[in-house]
């Protein structure tokens, strides 16, 4: 007998609903898979094999074939058994119900017949919400998940649970839907606070400008002077997520099978801080069928790369294209799939191989070929998308015993999101919500200069040798820095601070 029942599978972010046929007939016992299965998707045939005898059922001893449709896309994870298990009962007529295929099934069996959560629930039910009238069944464990959308789902934690369910749906309860309103925060969970940084005015000020246009900042310091400190501070004064940025950022994680059950939707901004030996596959994604890297990981976060000239050359110019065009496509024999990069860059690096090159108090034993070549690992074309360029320098012993209160994160953070507040206003309904993301026609419109300001412009355009790609850097920082300060128009005064913080600018033409 056959049965078509329906499951659901992911590829890069896009799911995919896939049609489960099974067929039972006469013949030598064999239970086949096919439709492009994974070694994991072909494994399901000894748990589901398992899970049906001991969750109290009779697994048929004839010719078992599932067809996984459409065959041409790749089927991967556990997530089909609970599919193939209730077509194998529905072919055997173990379950009787003329109302299986009104459903979606996506879920792992234990060998007990107990149900497992499966990654990638919030964007397969996303999904169904918007483009199926099917009701979705998954395990108890994604029950926070599911919740977060609109979709008529029901969870289970055992297949004779399912069984039941199915010949009698009008005894259970679907899953109430909840607010995201209920998860979410006022802000980021302030780990490290500006307060508790010592002296670095300068520094600090970078950060806040960096967090109110969303630009990328490189850090360059001696050792020891406070760069990773100052980078670790940043998420304590970024806007807190909205509800949309959330769930994107949701849906990744829950693509990865980072998301925690008990709290299902991402609340603060991520910090990811890959060490410095990490592979090009490991921070753009990868894998024969790719899966989320470091950028992706990062999406409306921050992606800090310590040590930044210690990472390999191919891994830094990878980050180029991610950086330009705020997505990553990884090319694959078996996919291409495109994931979202919608991260902020901080970096953090010595001026040289020692470390000490101009330092005030110890001396540099590095050649000046050594310091060039230190500063070559980071090349003109990324240093191009780094908005924001910033020396961060040792702190006097003074410094460190003034017994001043330093502003604190909150304060900072009051002013960034006014200053964001005015971006998402003048970019409504532009799908832009801060300077950074501004492109060569709205940096024309909004970026306009007085003659003056022109003028200055023009003197260290010419003087530094500025490539087109740093000039509009400038200008968009210097939108940033009058927009912290309230300012419709970009004064000189905002200008002169967007062009001290281009210090690698000043550097390479001395």
């Amino acid at each position: 007998m056959l049965a078509r029942v329906f499951g659901c599978t992911t590829v890069g972010l896009d799911p995919y609903i896939i049609e489960v046929e099974v067929d039972v007939s006469g013949g030598l016992p064999e239970f086949t898979i096919v439709g492009l299965p994974d070694t994991t998707v072909k494994e399901s045939k000894e748990r589901v094999r398992t899970a049906i005898r001991n969750a109290g059922f009779e697994f048929p001893p004839r010719k078992v074939i599932v067809n996984l449709a459409p065959a041409d896309i790749k089927k991967e994870g556990p997530g089909f058994d609970l599919a193939i298990a209730i077509g194998i009962l529905a072919a055997t007529e173990q379950l009787k119900s003329e109302h299986v295929s009104n459903y979606l099934l996506v879920g792992e069996l234990s060998l007990d017949g107990s149900i497992r959560g499966v990654p990638g629930i919030l964007p397969m039910a996303l999904f169904v919400s918007e483009h199926s009238k099917k009701s979705f069944i998954v395990a108890e464990d994604n029950r926070g998940e599911v919740a977060l959308t609109p979709v008529t789902a029901y969870c289970f934690a055992r297949l004779e649970e399912v069984k039941r369910f199915l010949e009698n749906p009008q005894l259970f309860q679907k899953v109430e839907q909840e607010s995201l309103g209920n998860y979410l925060v006022d802000g980021q969970e302030i780990m490290h606070d500006f307060a508790d940084v010592k002296g670095q005015h300068l520094a600090k000020r970078a950060l806040e400008v960096a967090a109110a246009g969303g630009h990328n900042i490189i850090l360059i310091g001696s050792p020891g002077c406070g760069k990773s400190m100052l980078a670790k501070c940043l998420p304590s004064i970024l806007p807190p997520l909205t509800p949309e940025e959330a769930l994107e950022v949701s849906k990744v994680y829950s693509i990865a099978g980072l998301l925690n059950k008990d709290k299902p939707l991402v609340t603060n901004r991520p910090f990811r801080a890959p060490h410095h030996t990490a592979s090009a596959a490991s921070i753009i994604g990868g894998g024969i069928t790719p899966s989320p890297g470091e950028v992706t990981l990062a999406t409306h976060g921050i992606l800090f790369l310590d040590e930044t000239p210690e990472y390999r050359r191919d891994v830094l110019e990878s980050l180029r294209q991610p950086l330009e065009e705020r997505v990553v496509t990884i090319s694959r024999v078996s996919a291409v799939i495109t994931y979202p990069a919608k991260f902020q860059l901080v970096s953090a690096a010595n001026p040289c191989y020692c470390g000490y090159y101009g330092d005030r108090l110890k001396d540099c034993t590095c050649t000046p070929y050594q310091v060039n070549k230190y500063r070559s690992k980071l090349s003109g074309p990324l240093l191009d998308r780094i908005d924001i360029h910033v020396e961060v320098p040792r702190l006097e012993y003074q410094e460190l015993q003034d017994k001043r209160q330093e502003e604190s994160s909150q304060e900072v953070r009051k002013r960034v999101v006014a200053a964001r507040l005015k971006q998402v206003e003048r970019f409504l309904g532009r799908g832009i919500t801060c300077n950074a993301q501004m492109n060569n026609k709205d940096v024309r419109k909004y970026c306009q200069l007085q003659d003056e300001t022109k003028e200055l412009l023009k003197k260290v355009y010419n003087t530094l040798g500025l490539s087109v790609r740093s000039h509009e850097r400038i200008l968009k920082i210097a939108r940033t820095v009058a927009d912290l300060a309230e300012s419709e128009g970009i004064t000189t005064t905002h200008l002169a601070e967007a062009l001290q913080y281009r210090s690698l600018d000043r550097d390479n033409k001395r």
